[in-house]
């Protein structure tokens, strides 16, 4: 048996203690997954469904994501290959005590340690939050602009962007790029991309000019 296959079943079964729980069939997501990040979503997601876990994983997923993107030195702890995965365990819940984090999110950074694919964690962690997010009929959309806006602002743009959404609830994010130089890019989970952007204008007229000449 492969250490891969061995890994993901460790962690639905360190998450299911007893062995009936551990025997029942895996509950399936509600789309499609693939590759190798793919099954360890799934099998996450099938542990904390069984577990009544699903939204409290989500959310500790989301907050470690949101820790390794600001705090580089937690992110290279749990980068780091010579660090055990027990000892992982360890210094994350010594690091972040106030968000006691579940079994199930300790044993998945675990296995992905374990198996050498921690770098997996955020592609992971990213991928089963849209599981979720679809999981509850809601539809991923990131907005980008130059600068941070402000709460009448983002309201205007999440009342215009709910016309493209039919029997959806709008789940908005919003990153700040300056490089976009203007303007609004928007993406709707990857399937859909509108970009009103100062810097895609500046683009199409240089090279307008450009053919012109």
């Amino acid at each position: 048996m492969s250490r891969t296959l061995l890994s993901l079943q460790s962690l639905s079964s360190m998450a299911m203690r007893s062995a009936s729980t551990a025997a029942s069939p895996m509950v399936r997501t509600p789309i499609p997954l693939f590759g190798i990040d793919g099954r360890y979503i799934s099998a996450l997601y099938s542990a904390a469904s069984k577990q009544k876990k699903l939204e409290t994983v989500d959310n500790e997923l989301k907050t470690l994501l949101k820790v390794t993107q600001q705090d580089s030195r937690f992110k290279d702890l749990l980068f780091n290959p010579l660090i055990k995965a027990f000892e992982k365990k360890d210094i994350i819940n010594r690091c972040l005590p106030s968000l006691k984090l579940t079994e199930l999110t300790l044993n998945l950074i675990g296995v992905l340690s374990e198996n050498g694919r921690i770098k997996l964690f955020p592609t992971v962690a990213k991928g089963f939050n849209r599981v979720m997010s679809i999981s509850r009929g809601e539809l991923e959309c990131t907005v980008t602009t130059a600068k941070p806006i402000d709460d009448n602002t983002r309201k205007e743009i999440e009342q215009s962007l709910n016309g493209f959404v039919k029997g959806q609830k709008l789940s908005m994010t919003l990153v700040v790029d300056p490089k976009i130089m203007g303007g609004i890019q928007v993406d709707f989970g990857g399937e859909h991309y509108i970009d009103m952007s100062m810097r895609s204008k500046f683009n199409l007229y240089s090279n307008l000019i450009k053919q012109a000449v």
